[in-house]
């Protein structure tokens, strides 16, 4: 079994740094600021030939009821519950304080595995870690998470204790590729907006639990949040793997250093994604800011599934309903048949009717086209609308094949490939998109020129 590992501790101890040093790369932000974190984050990772899921968790501190503060406390609270052993991260150069002592005193009372580990042990601060001793949990592992310094010593703790506490735990196995449609493979999903959009309620709501911050304050979400779910359909279980994302404001309005982190990590969500789901306001839909980020999802390769959440609060339906269809044909005519789902994630209602369309997507983003069958398209396309001629010679196209998915990409072998007009390239991918019912997601075409085997010969 996989180890679930979290890590503890009061703000600004370095949780997100030994979180990204443990997972092999920058995925949690990491800033001077205390309070970065506030969602719970989880990632599978390999700790030696340990195999772990790793929760980084917000910071503990005092807060009133109905915070946020109290809000991200009780997020901390619930993954000290689900994880199998939690390291205590405590900063060495500051000492023990009280809060660190309270902590203590609350993990001491979950009964559940824990190591205290005393970080920021670079230069001199090793010997604060010697006041970890009267926290009562046993013997502290000086670390530096920056510079990666303890790590051997942080393993062998974390072995330890598994042993110690009778907690089997798996040996890294070599990871299987596994085909798009293979049923244990996860469907990537990443849910994108602008801030407020109701991204992390969406999220909720098909989880069926308050698995991400949500309130009425706008920018909650700083870190993408990625969670598993399952999605049960007639024809197969789907596993998926959902990423609740940041909020993304005009360029012009990033100026913080944070939130500049925080777009980041949105963008790398957006490409390490294979469907996209752009959430927009109903009230308020497709603004420029919308549409950007829409651009950037297909300019991006990903398939586009549009969802015009709080529909709740639109009185006329029939009408709003047609007038964002239209919208989307007019204002995305890169994405012609990106579907528009309209629901609210606040209540529920609709929700069933957003899973069918990503799958859908999904599919067509995998779409497989036989050459054979392409071909015969190609010689009905040409004769109805041949290509121009230019400069009194008709431009041949005479074979096309594709090349990749994830998206559909075709290549196209044509005699004077530089003349060929893009409204002709249009025509050609608004065929392909019609004979093979792959109108939902990106189609790439290239053309490849012929080669003039007389080119390179003395007359």
């Amino acid at each position: 079994m996989r180890i679930r590992l979290a890590i503890i501790g009061r703000p600004n101890v370095g949780k997100s740094t030994l979180f990204n040093r443990l997972a092999g790369r920058k995925l949690a932000l990491v800033h001077d600021e205390p309070g970065v974190t506030r969602d719970r984050r989880e990632i599978e990772a390999t700790f030696g030939d340990l195999d772990l899921t790793l929760i980084d968790t917000a910071g503990l501190e005092e807060a009133q009821q109905g915070s946020l503060q109290a809000r991200m406390r009780a997020g901390t609270e619930k993954a000290i519950g689900l994880a199998d052993l939690s390291l205590f991260l405590i900063d060495a150069r500051a000492g023990v304080t009280a809060q660190d002592e309270e902590l203590a005193q609350m993990l001491r009372s979950a009964g559940r595995p824990v190591i205290v580990v005393a970080n920021k042990t670079e230069g001199r601060g090793e010997e604060g870690a010697y006041e970890a001793y009267r926290l009562g949990l046993g013997d502290p592992v000086p670390i530096s998470a920056e510079h990666g310094e303890g790590m051997a010593d942080l393993y062998q703790a974390v072995i330890s204790k598994l042993a110690e506490s009778g907690i089997d735990h798996q040996i890294k196995e070599e990871a299987e590729t596994l085909a798009w449609d293979d049923p244990r493979k996860p469907l990537r999903l990443a849910i994108v907006g602008r801030p407020n959009a109701g991204k992390s309620t969406l999220v909720n709501q098909l989880l069926g639990e308050d698995r991400v911050l949500t309130g009425p304050e706008a920018g909650i979400t700083r870190d993408t949040i990625s969670a598993e779910w399952r999605y049960v359909a007639d024809d197969r279980d789907w596993p998926v793997k959902l990423f609740d994302t940041a909020g993304l404001r005009r360029r012009a309005k990033v100026q913080d250093k944070l939130e500049k982190l925080s777009v980041g990590d949105t963008l790398r969500a957006i490409r390490f994604a294979e469907v996209v789901a752009l959430l927009i306001d109903a009230t308020q839909p497709f603004e420029k800011q919308d549409l950007q980020i829409a651009d950037l999802a297909l300019k991006e390769g990903r398939a586009l599934v549009i969802v015009a959440n709080k529909w709740d609060l639109i009185d006329d339906k029939d009408e709003a309903a047609r007038a964002l269809r239209e919208m989307a044909g007019r204002l995305l005519p890169q994405a012609p048949g990106a579907p528009v789902v309209l629901l609210s994630a606040k209540t529920g209602r609709g929700i069933d009717r957003f899973m069918p369309h990503v799958v859908k997507v999904y599919r067509d983003w995998n779409a497989q086209v036989r050459t054979s069958d392409l071909n015969t398209w190609l010689a009905a396309a040409v004769a109805k609308h041949p290509p121009p001629a230019v400069g009194g010679r008709r431009i041949k196209i005479r074979f096309i094949a594709q090349v990749n998915t994830r998206p559909p990409t075709f290549m196209a072998h044509c005699q004077r490939a530089d003349y060929l007009p893009e409204s002709y390239k249009r025509y050609l991918v608004g065929g392909i998109r019609e004979a093979f019912g792959i109108d939902a997601v990106p189609v790439r075409l290239f053309l490849r020129k012929g080669d003039n085997p007389y080119v390179d010969k003395k007359r």
